[in-house]
């Protein structure tokens, strides 16, 4: 169980030590929140994403592109956009978002669990992919490679028809990726391994080796009491903040009770006020203080980003 006492002072951890932060040192990868309305209900979804949960609105194309010039009218290093949820392919504008992209250039890419939704976007999506050659990147979310596990996860049913739609976006080469979940217990050749021989089963021939290719994230749960990150943490355990997935990355969200879109520190902490770093790009350059669980479990000590 999580210490109560714990994450709350940003600037200082319950033993009374310097609580570590991050600077933004180039935005590589802006995400934007398509909505958090989902066709799934996942039991341990980070942003509780399902079909009735609208506290993240449905952004529109409108709203995106705003964003999308502000990388180049503050010339910023900007080269990877992502589109996460939710479910993406739920939200009425996705094509529109998308081509906003693609046509800037930018390479896109589309988180999505591939669970039916996106069979209603199949024709545009080949034309996405032939219009704008290489930009285009759909990850599917496969919780696991046992069927067992993802269903336990996702949902009875969902395991085929995912597959399935894993196959379709290979078959007419969009470029694929895959992001699953090591469990606590398994190492994550193991798990690399597991992927490997499943996808190759169905026809499907990704590298699994690549980390970007297969993506496997360290399992996550709020129950579990997590140690806080100290600005001495980063000698001890050997890392860089550069490293850690704020110091290059920002996601925009349109909060249901908000006007407009704000923009927040991760892709992970879409509810939490003191993450919100402002309504553009520009006043987004800020330092993060790693004042949530999810700081230390997923990014510094789980070692994972997003992108």
């Amino acid at each position: 169980m999580l210490n109560a006492e714990k994450f709350q002072d940003p600037l200082v951890t319950a033993k009374g030590e310097t609580r570590a932060s991050v600077e933004l040192k180039e935005l590589k990868t802006l995400w934007f929140n398509t909505g958090t309305q989902c066709n799934l209900s996942c039991d341990n979804c980070y942003i509780e994403s399902n079909p009735t949960n609208d506290r993240l609105s449905y952004i529109t194309a409108a709203e995106v592109a705003p964003y999308l010039d502000e990388i180049g009218s503050l010339d910023l290093p900007t080269k990877e956009i992502g589109l996460t949820g939710g479910e993406p392919f739920l939200n009425p504008e996705i094509i529109q978002i998308l081509e906003s992209s693609l046509s800037r250039g930018f390479k896109t890419l589309v988180l999505t669990n591939a669970y039916r939704m996106m069979n209603r976007k199949k024709e545009q999506l080949v034309e996405l992919n032939q219009k704008y050659p290489g930009l285009l990147t759909l990850r599917v979310s496969l919780d696991h490679f046992r069927k067992e596990v993802h269903e336990q996860e996702r949902g009875e049913g969902t395991f085929e028809p995912t597959l399935k739609a894993t196959k379709w976006i290979f078959d007419n080469n969009i470029p694929l990726a895959v992001a699953g979940r090591a469990l606590v217990d398994e190492d994550m050749n193991e798990s690399r391994q597991g992927y490997k021989q499943l996808l190759t089963e169905q026809g499907i021939s990704i590298d699994t080796e690549d980390p970007q290719t297969l993506v496997i994230f360290p399992e996550m749960s709020d129950k579990r009491d997590v140690p806080e990150i100290t600005t001495a943490c980063w000698d001890i355990l050997g890392k860089s903040p550069d490293d850690i997935m704020c110091a290059s990355s920002r996601m925009v969200v349109k909060r249901k009770q908000h006007q407009k879109p704000k923009v927040l520190a991760c892709t992970l902490l879409a509810y939490d006020e003191q993450f919100v770093m402002g309504d553009t790009l520009e006043t987004s350059h800020k330092s993060v203080q790693l004042n949530h669980k999810f700081c230390a479990q997923f990014c510094v000590l789980g070692g994972a980003s997003c992108s």
